[in-house]
């Protein structure tokens, strides 16, 4: 039948079959630089609500315009406490989920 091969697929599904299922190496790599990406997004969604600039930011904790840029846009393996320092800055809560496997 022409419905089953058109079949609409899930995004796990997909992300199974062109990343990695889970537990893989390269599904737990994907998944950590998914994370991070998303931490830098944030950082720049809340930067830019408080009308801070790179530099101001930077300035705030303690690093370069540079660094900031390479944090939101996912571009560097940024220290976890700079990347603390930043939601600090920005008076945003911090809520962290650790799970154990």
């Amino acid at each position: 039948m022409k419905s089953d091969r058109l079949r609409t697929k899930s995004l796990d599904e997909m992300i199974d079959k062109h990343v990695g299922e889970v537990g893989t190496e390269k599904r737990d790599t994907f998944e950590e630089e998914l994370r991070l990406d998303i931490l830098g997004q944030t950082i720049k969604q809340i930067r830019e609500e408080k009308h801070l600039t790179q530099a101001q930011l930077g300035e705030l904790i303690g690093v370069k315009k540079a660094q900031i840029s390479k944090i939101e846009n996912n571009l560097t393996d940024a220290r976890f406490e700079t990347i603390l320092k930043a939601f600090r800055a920005l008076n945003a809560k911090i809520n962290f989920n650790v799970e154990l496997k």
